[in-house]
Protein backbone atom coordinates (compact mmCIF):
# COMPACT_ATOMS: atom_id res chain seq x y z
CA UNK A 1 0.00 0.00 0.00
CA UNK A 2 1.35 3.42 -0.91
CA UNK A 3 2.53 5.52 2.00
CA UNK A 4 2.59 2.65 4.47
CA UNK A 5 5.80 1.07 5.69
CA UNK A 6 6.48 -2.60 5.14
CA UNK A 7 6.11 -3.06 8.90
CA UNK A 8 2.37 -2.90 8.28
CA UNK A 9 2.44 -6.38 6.90
CA UNK A 10 5.08 -7.97 9.10
CA UNK A 11 4.30 -7.18 12.73
CA UNK A 12 4.42 -10.20 15.03
CA UNK A 13 1.12 -12.08 15.41
CA UNK A 14 -0.99 -10.42 18.10
CA UNK A 15 -1.66 -12.76 21.03
CA UNK A 16 -5.26 -12.55 22.24
CA UNK A 17 -4.75 -14.11 25.66
CA UNK A 18 -1.85 -15.17 27.88
CA UNK A 19 0.76 -12.91 26.31
CA UNK A 20 4.31 -13.45 27.56
CA UNK A 21 6.34 -10.26 27.43
CA UNK A 22 9.65 -10.40 25.56
CA UNK A 23 11.47 -7.68 27.49
CA UNK A 24 12.94 -7.38 30.98
CA UNK A 25 12.69 -5.06 33.95
CA UNK A 26 15.54 -2.77 34.94
CA UNK A 27 15.89 0.08 37.39
CA UNK A 28 16.40 3.33 35.50
CA UNK A 29 16.17 6.76 37.08
CA UNK A 30 15.22 4.99 40.29
CA UNK A 31 12.14 3.45 38.69
CA UNK A 32 11.33 -0.11 37.68
CA UNK A 33 11.29 0.08 33.88
CA UNK A 34 10.17 -2.38 31.23
CA UNK A 35 12.87 -2.54 28.54
CA UNK A 36 12.41 -4.33 25.24
CA UNK A 37 13.98 -4.41 21.80
CA UNK A 38 17.39 -5.13 20.28
CA UNK A 39 20.37 -4.03 22.36
CA UNK A 40 22.05 -2.65 19.23
CA UNK A 41 19.13 -0.39 18.27
CA UNK A 42 20.20 3.18 17.55
CA UNK A 43 16.78 4.73 18.16
CA UNK A 44 14.52 4.54 21.19
CA UNK A 45 10.90 5.12 22.17
CA UNK A 46 9.85 6.32 25.61
CA UNK A 47 6.39 4.96 26.47
CA UNK A 48 4.07 6.38 29.11
CA UNK A 49 1.53 3.73 30.00
CA UNK A 50 -2.08 4.43 30.91
CA UNK A 51 -3.21 4.68 34.53
CA UNK A 52 -3.47 0.90 34.83
CA UNK A 53 0.28 0.33 34.53
CA UNK A 54 2.05 -2.73 33.14
CA UNK A 55 -0.85 -4.52 31.45
CA UNK A 56 -0.10 -7.39 29.02
CA UNK A 57 -1.75 -5.55 26.14
CA UNK A 58 0.50 -2.53 26.75
CA UNK A 59 3.64 -4.65 27.01
CA UNK A 60 2.70 -6.49 23.82
CA UNK A 61 2.37 -3.14 22.09
CA UNK A 62 5.86 -2.15 23.26
CA UNK A 63 7.24 -5.45 21.99
CA UNK A 64 5.60 -4.85 18.61
CA UNK A 65 7.15 -1.40 18.31
CA UNK A 66 10.55 -2.76 19.30
CA UNK A 67 10.70 -5.89 17.18
CA UNK A 68 8.42 -5.57 14.16
CA UNK A 69 10.95 -4.30 11.64
CA UNK A 70 14.46 -5.77 11.54
CA UNK A 71 15.69 -2.86 9.42
CA UNK A 72 14.38 -0.13 11.74
CA UNK A 73 14.86 -1.31 15.28
CA UNK A 74 13.88 0.48 18.47
CA UNK A 75 14.75 0.06 22.13
CA UNK A 76 11.55 0.74 24.06
CA UNK A 77 11.30 1.90 27.68
CA UNK A 78 8.20 1.99 29.93
CA UNK A 79 8.96 3.43 33.40
CA UNK A 80 6.70 2.57 36.33
CA UNK A 81 5.81 6.11 37.31
CA UNK A 82 3.20 4.78 39.78
CA UNK A 83 5.81 2.67 41.58
CA UNK A 84 3.74 -0.48 41.82
CA UNK A 85 0.46 1.23 42.67
CA UNK A 86 -1.48 1.89 39.44
CA UNK A 87 -5.20 2.56 39.30
CA UNK A 88 -7.51 -0.44 39.54
CA UNK A 89 -9.05 -1.14 36.14
CA UNK A 90 -12.38 -1.87 37.86
CA UNK A 91 -12.63 1.87 38.61
CA UNK A 92 -13.01 2.66 34.91
CA UNK A 93 -15.33 3.71 33.50
CA UNK A 94 -16.39 5.22 36.83
CA UNK A 95 -19.99 4.18 37.41
CA UNK A 96 -20.15 4.70 41.17
CA UNK A 97 -19.34 7.65 43.42
CA UNK A 98 -16.64 5.54 45.08
CA UNK A 99 -14.89 4.89 41.79
CA UNK A 100 -15.19 8.53 40.76
CA UNK A 101 -13.58 9.59 44.04
CA UNK A 102 -10.77 7.05 43.76
CA UNK A 103 -10.00 8.06 40.17
CA UNK A 104 -10.13 11.73 41.05
CA UNK A 105 -7.69 11.27 43.92
CA UNK A 106 -5.38 9.18 41.73
CA UNK A 107 -5.24 11.91 39.05
CA UNK A 108 -4.48 14.52 41.72
CA UNK A 109 -1.65 12.54 43.29
CA UNK A 110 0.21 9.70 41.53
CA UNK A 111 -0.91 10.76 38.06
CA UNK A 112 -0.39 14.52 38.38
CA UNK A 113 1.44 15.41 35.11
CA UNK A 114 4.03 17.75 36.75
CA UNK A 115 5.01 14.97 39.16
CA UNK A 116 5.51 12.54 36.28
CA UNK A 117 7.30 15.00 34.01
CA UNK A 118 9.87 15.59 36.76
CA UNK A 119 10.80 11.88 36.67
CA UNK A 120 11.41 11.65 32.93
CA UNK A 121 14.96 13.14 32.81
CA UNK A 122 16.37 10.56 35.25
CA UNK A 123 14.99 7.60 33.30
CA UNK A 124 16.02 9.19 30.01
CA UNK A 125 19.62 9.72 31.17
CA UNK A 126 20.02 6.15 32.44
CA UNK A 127 18.44 4.72 29.30
CA UNK A 128 20.87 6.63 27.09
CA UNK A 129 23.75 4.98 28.95
CA UNK A 130 22.50 1.64 27.56
CA UNK A 131 22.91 2.68 23.92
CA UNK A 132 25.42 0.52 22.07
CA UNK A 133 27.03 3.65 20.60
CA UNK A 134 28.26 4.67 24.03
CA UNK A 135 26.96 8.18 23.45
CA UNK A 136 23.20 7.77 23.76
CA UNK A 137 20.54 6.95 21.20
CA UNK A 138 20.60 8.84 17.90
CA UNK A 139 16.96 9.85 18.31
CA UNK A 140 14.04 9.37 20.68
CA UNK A 141 10.30 9.20 20.23
CA UNK A 142 7.66 9.36 22.95
CA UNK A 143 4.28 7.62 23.03
CA UNK A 144 1.58 8.17 25.62
CA UNK A 145 -1.61 6.18 26.13
CA UNK A 146 -4.77 7.81 27.49
CA UNK A 147 -3.58 9.91 30.46
CA UNK A 148 -0.02 9.30 29.27
CA UNK A 149 -0.89 11.19 26.11
CA UNK A 150 -1.26 14.37 28.15
CA UNK A 151 2.17 13.85 29.69
CA UNK A 152 3.70 13.12 26.27
CA UNK A 153 2.18 16.30 24.86
CA UNK A 154 3.64 18.36 27.70
CA UNK A 155 7.06 16.83 27.02
CA UNK A 156 7.08 18.02 23.39
CA UNK A 157 7.49 21.74 23.90
CA UNK A 158 10.45 24.01 23.30
CA UNK A 159 13.85 22.34 23.79
CA UNK A 160 12.30 18.85 23.92
CA UNK A 161 14.67 15.89 23.88
CA UNK A 162 12.24 13.96 21.68
CA UNK A 163 12.31 14.05 17.90
CA UNK A 164 8.67 12.93 17.49
CA UNK A 165 5.71 12.01 19.66
CA UNK A 166 2.41 10.17 19.59
CA UNK A 167 -0.77 9.95 21.62
CA UNK A 168 -3.06 6.94 21.58
CA UNK A 169 -6.68 7.52 22.66
CA UNK A 170 -5.55 10.65 24.53
CA UNK A 171 -7.25 11.71 27.73
CA UNK A 172 -7.59 15.39 28.62
CA UNK A 173 -6.96 16.42 25.01
CA UNK A 174 -6.79 20.22 24.95
CA UNK A 175 -6.54 22.06 21.62
CA UNK A 176 -4.49 24.75 23.37
CA UNK A 177 -1.79 22.20 24.19
CA UNK A 178 -1.23 21.62 20.47
CA UNK A 179 0.17 25.13 20.06
CA UNK A 180 3.18 24.20 22.21
CA UNK A 181 4.16 21.03 20.32
CA UNK A 182 7.44 21.58 18.46
CA UNK A 183 8.07 18.21 16.76
CA UNK A 184 6.00 15.87 14.52
CA UNK A 185 3.13 14.21 16.34
CA UNK A 186 0.57 11.48 15.73
CA UNK A 187 -2.83 11.23 17.41
CA UNK A 188 -4.86 8.03 17.25
CA UNK A 189 -8.29 8.72 18.70
CA UNK A 190 -11.11 6.37 19.65
CA UNK A 191 -14.86 6.88 19.40
CA UNK A 192 -14.83 8.03 23.04
CA UNK A 193 -12.70 11.14 22.55
CA UNK A 194 -14.52 14.41 21.94
CA UNK A 195 -14.50 14.88 18.13
CA UNK A 196 -14.43 18.66 18.55
CA UNK A 197 -11.35 18.43 20.78
CA UNK A 198 -9.60 16.15 18.29
CA UNK A 199 -10.43 18.48 15.40
CA UNK A 200 -9.39 21.56 17.37
CA UNK A 201 -6.15 19.95 18.48
CA UNK A 202 -5.28 18.99 14.90
CA UNK A 203 -6.09 22.48 13.64
CA UNK A 204 -3.76 24.09 16.19
CA UNK A 205 -0.74 21.92 15.38
CA UNK A 206 2.03 23.78 13.57
CA UNK A 207 4.17 20.68 12.94
CA UNK A 208 4.04 17.57 10.76
CA UNK A 209 1.09 15.51 11.97
CA UNK A 210 -0.93 12.35 11.55
CA UNK A 211 -4.38 12.36 13.13
CA UNK A 212 -6.82 9.49 12.75
CA UNK A 213 -9.95 8.31 14.55
CA UNK A 214 -10.88 4.64 14.99
CA UNK A 215 -14.69 4.88 15.11
CA UNK A 216 -15.34 1.33 16.31
CA UNK A 217 -12.88 1.41 19.20
CA UNK A 218 -13.19 2.41 22.85
CA UNK A 219 -10.85 4.62 24.83
CA UNK A 220 -7.94 2.36 25.74
CA UNK A 221 -8.03 -0.10 22.81
CA UNK A 222 -4.27 0.06 22.24
CA UNK A 223 -3.42 -0.44 25.90
CA UNK A 224 -4.92 -1.97 29.05
CA UNK A 225 -8.56 -1.94 27.93
CA UNK A 226 -7.94 -3.84 24.69
CA UNK A 227 -10.12 -6.95 24.51
CA UNK A 228 -7.94 -8.82 22.03
CA UNK A 229 -10.27 -11.81 22.02
CA UNK A 230 -12.68 -9.65 20.01
CA UNK A 231 -11.72 -9.95 16.30
CA UNK A 232 -12.59 -6.33 15.51
CA UNK A 233 -10.54 -5.01 18.42
CA UNK A 234 -7.62 -7.23 17.48
CA UNK A 235 -7.77 -6.00 13.88
CA UNK A 236 -7.82 -2.34 14.93
CA UNK A 237 -5.11 -2.95 17.54
CA UNK A 238 -2.91 -4.26 14.75
CA UNK A 239 -3.84 -1.32 12.50
CA UNK A 240 -3.04 1.13 15.28
CA UNK A 241 0.42 -0.29 15.89
CA UNK A 242 1.09 -0.36 12.16
CA UNK A 243 0.22 3.35 12.05
CA UNK A 244 2.49 4.13 15.00
CA UNK A 245 5.37 2.22 13.41
CA UNK A 246 4.86 3.99 10.12
CA UNK A 247 4.88 7.37 11.86
CA UNK A 248 8.00 6.69 13.90
CA UNK A 249 9.77 5.21 10.87
CA UNK A 250 9.20 8.49 9.05
CA UNK A 251 10.20 10.83 11.85
CA UNK A 252 12.86 9.12 14.01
Amino acid sequence: MAGVSKACCSIPPVISKGYEAKGEYKTLGGLKTYVTGPADATRAIFVIYDIFGFYPQTLQGADILANADKDKKYRVYIPDFFEGEPADISWYPPTTDEHKQKLGKFFETAAAPPRVLAKIPGVFADANKEASSGSGFASWGILGYCWGGKVANLALGKDTVFKAGAQAHPAMLDPEDAKNVTVPIAVLASKDEDPAAVKGYEANLKVAKFVDTYPTQIHGWLAARANLEDPEVKKEYERGYNALLDFFHKHL
